[in-house]
């Protein structure tokens, strides 16, 4: 019986490509003066690159992009801390992102989220989707001292929860990350579709959080 479902937060829940796009447009803008020296979609491209999807932290991305573009007015530090404060104002969230978090809630089920990151940015971006009443708990890598694929992460998810692995599922974009650290605790894995990896496998597959909750039934009737 399924009592609990995770979620990872960057790829899943927060379409962190459309967010950081956005939010690097606007870094341009806002900061137009001290950038504009660089073609606008060159300073854009360069940063998608280097961020490598967040594997890669902004410190060393503007540091970067500070070198490359002889950038003289403004520091990689100053930069950092305008991504810092500011990214939280561009958080764009996948389609039925709510919808499917109070059906989900509406059937009696637990919430939890393990995401990877620093603690209070997280934190910030989950507020701005307006999720966080949601979630029974919310465990950030940053604080927690340990990130997934980290077992032990995953278990003191499903302990604040109060539930047994064999009643949880997971709901990822990173095929090795989320979907196989999660079934190698003993969790059924859902891999949440996305553009960066292709054919991963899970227990099942996601197109749209919107199909969450009708996956739930069925998952809960077998």
């Amino acid at each position: 019986m399924i009592k609990a479902v995770l979620f990872d937060l960057d790829g899943t829940l927060l379409d962190r490509d459309a967010s950081v796009k956005w939010f690097i447009e606007e870094q341009y803008e806002r900061l137009d003066k001290q950038l504009g020296h660089v073609p606008k979609e060159k300073y854009i491209s360069r940063f998608i690159e280097l961020d490598n999807h967040g594997y890669v932290w902004k410190d060393k991305v503007y540091q970067q992009l500070v070198n490359e573009f002889q950038i003289e007015d403004l520091t990689w530090e100053e930069l950092l801390g305008d991504y810092i404060r500011e990214f939280k104002n561009y958080c764009v969230p996948f389609p039925n992102l709510i919808s499917m978090l109070e059906q989900l809630k509406q059937n009696n089920l637990v919430l939890g989220m393990i995401t990877n990151g620093f603690g209070q940015f997280q934190i910030d971006n989950i507020k701005s989707l307006g999720i966080e009443p949601y979630f029974d708990t919310i465990l950030v890598s940053e604080w927690e001292g340990m990130k997934k694929p980290n077992p032990q992460i995953f278990m003191r998810a499903i302990e604040k929860l109060n539930v047994s692995p064999s009643e949880c599922i997971f709901v990822g974009d990173h095929p090795v990350n989320d979907v196989r650290a999660a079934q190698d605790v003993g969790m059924l894995g859902i891999w949440k579709k996305g553009m960066h990896w292709i054919n991963a496998k899970g227990d099942f597959i996601l197109a749209d959080l919107g199909e969450l909750p009708l996956m739930m039934k069925k998952i809960i009737i077998i």
